[in-house]
């Protein structure tokens, strides 16, 4: 079992642990302590240890940061989270006003008095990020000033979890595509055309992917947390803890890095400041520690983490195996759902029933390494929360009359899959029909685009949104994310969003997902995975545009489909869609499932 459904967290003891940070504030001398969801490394998704958020305030999710003064306290989440952060946390307690980039500057120059010392953990907080605070706050006289340790830390005690430390695994060059020598070739290159000495990695990914490494440190991402220093030339050092390298890890990485202890870091980047050498840091994603440690702003050189990038265009192997892990990941996904439709019937069949159903059929597959987050599991109400988890206490049963979402994943060696279906359970309204089409329609927008070189995300995601718009209708999360190659789920730097300002290229792979989420009441969200293909040029055309094939293969639920809605193109993208899933599944199923999806996929 992958996923585990104890209560992922309570409101209940929130009051008495804000009340002890309050305490420890005015033991520090500070007027407000800041809380993100972050670890030393950024990550989106941390381990235990690093929960700080969810042990402060109840809140679960993967991003959000809380304030907390004397007197208040506000928790800054996005769209994906307004309805869970004012279930989970103390809505008394807590103000909730929005997203935090924008908003927390304001709220604090409006709480605090002139002169107010703002406290933060300087391992928690991008460079970037507590230099636009400082500044959005300069005004009022208040300062921020780094904690030697985390007030959380000091209230949460002897309770907090240890850090992991979990093996290391060498990830072979048959999933990878080229090893780690070639890889750290080419970054030494790049460091070398931009007359960079050296650079500093913190993202667990970018190490990963530079290393062809994969481990467990975080819950779902085959990731390890390590640091490491990449000069532009000879062996990069990587900083990690020996109980996470046996033999078959050191026999990997000792001929192409130097390793050290985590200890042994704060000693080499103070000797990387004395050097007076050009030292490349990713403010934007690197600890604020790191730039103090260089000397501030004017000790290193900014410029993005130089793995980003290239892990983000995936070669031709990856390629390959993300189609692999997709038809595998797609016979798992039909049965799941032919078998939704025959014990749905027998009532009973509850959320919890559906994900251990689902990862009982990918782990039948003899392939599957872990799933690649908690599956989202959301009958009727449940489903219009976005990042819903579901858990033994919030358990619904699966209603006639409803939509069912469930949005989930998987990590194969040869590629991390992320797919969201909605389906209907009996018979369903006219409104959800009528929805769950135009978001269709958006679907189909994304995946049939045509765009030239320099379209980023931001370009194309009205696109998803147009059918929506034109009924006053909208989703309060991006339209599609980067995805990893048995990595991490989430990753950049392209995303289809209103941020997405990174430039397309091929090769990369990017989530499909718009939605539409009614509160109280359901949710719809259709999500492909989808991989830029190279330029062309078409018949008649004159520059060569770029598109995407979809690599997901289960089928869209036609019993939610407004046929009327649809304009011919729209109904021939489906139709050829549905004739590939059925084409390329049916042989790997079972006769009782390979008939349903033949009705599944028949033409609208």
């Amino acid at each position: 079992m992958y996923q585990t459904y104890a209560t992922a967290s309570s409101p209940d003891p929130v009051a008495d642990r804000v009340g002890l940070i309050r305490a420890l504030l005015v033991k520090e001398k500070l007027d407000a302590f800041l809380v993100p969801r972050a670890d030393e490394h950024q990550g989106e998704y941390v381990p235990p240890s690093a929960e700080r958020l969810k042990w402060l305030t109840g809140f679960s999710g993967s991003a959000g940061l809380a304030a907390i003064t004397r007197k208040h306290a506000a928790l800054f989440v996005d769209g994906r989270y307004t309805v869970q952060s004012r279930v989970e946390t103390d809505a008394e307690l807590f103000e909730f006003p929005g997203i935090a980039r924008p908003k927390l500057a304001s709220w604090l120059n409006d709480k605090l008095a002139k002169g107010a010392t703002i406290g933060f953990d300087p391992w928690l907080h991008t460079a970037g990020e507590i230099a636009r605070l400082e500044e959005a706050v300069s005004a009022k006289g208040i300062k921020l000033k780094p904690v030697a340790k985390n007030l959380v830390d000091k209230a949460w005690g002897q309770e907090r979890p240890a850090p992991p430390v979990r093996r290391i695994e060498p990830h072979p060059l048959k999933y990878a595509g080229q090893t780690a020598n070639e890889k750290i070739a080419h970054l030494q290159k790049l460091l070398k055309e931009q007359g960079q000495d050296a650079a500093i990695l913190t993202l667990p990914d970018s190490i990963c992917w530079a290393f062809n490494i994969r481990g467990s440190d975080v819950a779902h991402n085959p990731v390890v947390l390590a640091f490491a220093v990449l000069p532009a030339s000879g062996k990069p050092e990587l900083f990690v803890a020996p109980g996470k390298l046996d033999k078959a890890a050191r026999a990997h990485l000792e001929p192409i890095v130097k390793l050290q202890e985590p200890s042994a870091l704060k000693e080499r980047v103070a000797a990387l400041a004395k050097t007076k050498k050009r030292v490349r840091l990713d403010s934007e994603t690197a600890a604020w520690w790191f730039a103090r440690a260089l000397g501030g702003p004017k000790g290193f050189v900014r410029g993005t983490d130089p793995c980003i990038a290239l892990k983000a265009i995936k070669n031709a192997i990856e390629i390959k195996g993300a189609r692999a892990a997709h038809v595998r990941d797609g016979t798992a996904m039909v049965r799941t759902l032919a078998w939704l439709d025959r014990e749905v019937a027998n009532g009973g069949l509850d959320e919890i029933a559906a994900v251990k159903q689902l990862e009982a059929f990918r782990a039948e597959t003899g392939a599957l390494k872990e799933i690649s987050f908690d599956t989202i599991s959301g009958s009727g109400p449940n489903g219009a929360i976005v990042h819903y988890r579901v858990s033994e206490k919030t358990n619904r049963r699966l209603e006639a009359g409803e939509l069912f979402l469930i949005d989930s994943g998987a990590q194969y060696q040869d590629g991390t899959t992320d797919i969201t279906r909605t389906v209907a359970i009996g018979t369903p309204s006219e409104e959800m029909r009528e929805r769950y089409t135009l978001v269709l329609k958006g679907h189909i927008a994304i995946a049939t685009a045509r765009f030239p070189k320099g379209t980023r995300g931001i370009d194309l995601d009205p696109f998803a949104r147009r059918a929506l718009w034109e009924k006053g209708l909208d989703y309060d999360h991006g339209t599609g994310h980067g995805v990893g190659s048995y990595l991490s789920v989430h990753e950049g730097p392209q995303s289809i969003s209103r941020a997405g300002m990174a430039e397309l290229q091929p090769g990369m792979i990017c989530s499909n997902e718009p939605g539409y989420y009614k509160e109280g009441a359901y949710g719809i969200r259709i999500e492909n995975l989808v991989l830029v293909t190279p330029a062309e040029t078409l018949d008649g055309g004159d520059r060569p545009v770029m598109g995407f094939e979809t690599l997901t293969l289960v089928p869209m639920d036609r019993r939610l489909i407004v046929k009327e809605l649809l304009t011919a193109a729209e109904i021939y993208w489906i139709d050829a869609y549905h004739a590939r899933v059925a084409e390329v599944l049916s042989p790997g199923l079972d006769a009782l499932t390979r008939a349903w999806l033949q009705e599944a996929t028949a033409p609208v």
